[in-house]
């Protein structure tokens, strides 16, 4: 899933928030990045987790195909499991469901043992106290007791999916942090990377600027004086 290319740009995005992202895609034109309803479910969560999406999609629960039964077809939670490499970020279209749960522990615990990276989801994950067991991050809206067909259809994987009303596609990259998820489209990993990295150069000054008494118009944004200011110390 992760291409050799990607270990200098991941690392770099572990040290940008998702919150500069934003802003970055923002004046790219993307104005749909941010997952909704993906949120750390462990309150403790302070890493940020970089990935590549692997997609899983859910429809609406078709009471023929969402069945107990369902999760013993070659086309299912566990056989995209299965499928998941090492190192990708799994990103569920739940449909924003919060009365059903997508996913349980048992799925998180072969997702860790396969070696990936987090869950995000726009639905709720059940028995949540065996899934923080696991290890496993996860970004998701909540916990709900009862299982995935009980609301829920699978119906496959690495898919265009549309998750907390944001599009991804398999391959995009996922940064997720304590202030949700965001996707870059994989098209756009290099020029975001550059731009982010010198967002964070740039609001580093600023803060400084601001921690020493400085007023902020003209600060933030710069203005024309303040822009060389900054110029200037990075020379």
């Amino acid at each position: 899933m992760n291409t050799p290319n990607d270990s200098k740009a991941f690392e770099a995005l572990a040290n940008i928030t998702t919150a500069t992202l934003t802003t970055v895609l923002l004046k790219k034109g993307l104005r749909n990045v941010w997952i909704r309803g993906a949120f750390p479910i462990a309150a403790d969560s302070k890493k940020r987790i970089v990935g590549r999406a692997f997609t899983v999609r859910f429809i609406p629960a078709r009471e023929d195909l969402a069945t107990p039964e369902s999760w013993s077809s070659p086309k299912s939670t566990r056989a995209a499991i299965e499928q998941m490499p090492a190192g990708c970020i799994a990103v569920v279209d739940a449909n924003g469901v919060k009365d059903a749960g997508f996913w349980g522990d048992i799925l998180c615990a072969r997702m860790s043992q396969r070696g990936v990276a987090a869950l995000v989801s726009d639905g709720a994950v059940r028995d949540l106290a065996g899934v923080l067991s696991t290890g496993l991050p996860v970004w998701a809206s909540g916990a709900a007791a009862p299982p995935s067909v009980a609301a829920l259809t699978f119906v496959d994987w690495q898919q265009p999916i549309g998750c907390g009303g944001v599009a991804i596609f398999p391959n995009d990259v996922i940064v997720a942090d304590q202030d949700g998820a965001v996707v870059i489209p994989a098209g756009l990993l290099a020029e975001v990377v550059d731009l982010a990295l010198e967002q964070e150069r740039l609001e580093g000054w600023i803060m400084q600027e601001v921690e020493g008494g400085a007023s902020l118009p003209g600060l933030y944004p710069p203005n024309a004086e303040n822009k060389a200011r900054y110029e200037a110390t990075k020379k």
